[in-house]
């Protein structure tokens, strides 16, 4: 219980800082405004043309009469325009990172700095951190995903589909919203992603208490984007208490290992 609201204090911390650095709150926004213009223009297009979508997925359905046609091809635009949101929800967050590695990268800087004890930045080209944010972004989606699948069955058991499941999946997603946004923080002090990931289940209260609250705030898109400056801030604070610099490996040693892990090698 100490360790969730331990959580709790760095995503409010996280708030805190980038309202006292305001210039910084706004440089952190960038890439979450560029990826809801993206998501909401792609969400747009979708709804425009999901009808003739639909119709293109159901030729079976072509000669079917009222109502049995409408009822399918109905459903599954329901389901797509559905689908398609749940989708957006998962994955604007890493998007959002991807897009804004540069960005977000010298936030996690500037946080470090004011607090103290800032680590050396390992030698590592901006196409190569790209790259592995990419491939490490991609591995928790997948989990995510499987996790997804796996609740959204469970779903169906009466009663505990209705009271059970819907906490696991909240946890599970706050999980691995950390996993992401501590991402950053982390890979600046060289520790690779299953390294990350074990961290997190070390201090699975901690993950959890930033986490879940924040997911609950990221079901809204533009609390989203205000938030995700403080988000990330957060996160750098608590991956400070996982990983503090005197304890961290020398980054020449961290860079050589996220090298080794590369896909294409």
């Amino acid at each position: 219980m100490r360790d969730f609201v331990a959580g709790l204090g760095y995503l409010l911390k996280g708030q805190k800082w980038v309202a006292r650095h305001g210039r910084w709150w706004g440089f952190g926004m960038i890439p979450a405004l560029i990826a809801l213009v993206v998501y909401v223009a792609a969400l747009a297009a979708l709804v425009v043309w999901s009808a003739d979508v639909a119709d293109w997925a159901t030729p079976f359905a072509d000669d079917w009469g009222s109502p049995w046609q409408g009822l399918v091809r109905g459903a599954v635009l329901v389901a797509l325009i559905g689908g398609s949101a749940a989708l957006s929800v998962v994955t604007f967050t890493a998007v959002t990172l991807l897009i804004g590695q540069p960005f977000y990268e010298s936030l996690c800087e500037k946080v470090d700095e004011t607090e103290g004890g800032a680590p050396a930045k390992p030698e590592i080209p901006l196409w190569r951190e790209l790259l592995v944010s990419a491939r490490d972004s991609l591995y928790v989606l997948l989990r995510v995903l499987a996790f997804g699948i796996l609740l959204f069955l469970c779903g169906f058991v009466p009663v505990v589909g209705q009271t059970v499941v819907p906490v696991v999946a909240l946890a599970v997603s706050g999980y691995f919203m950390v996993a992401e946004l501590s991402a950053v923080a982390l890979q600046r002090r060289g520790i690779p992603q299953r390294e990350r990931l074990r961290l997190l289940r070390r201090r699975l209260g901690l993950a959890l208490g930033f986490g879940m609250p924040l997911m609950l705030l990221f079901l809204v898109p533009f609390v989203t984007v205000l938030a995700m400056p403080g988000a990330v801030a957060g996160a750098t604070l608590l991956a400070r208490d996982l990983v503090p610099v005197e304890e961290s490996e020398e980054p020449e040693e961290r860079a050589d290992e996220e090298e080794a892990e590369l896909p294409y090698q």
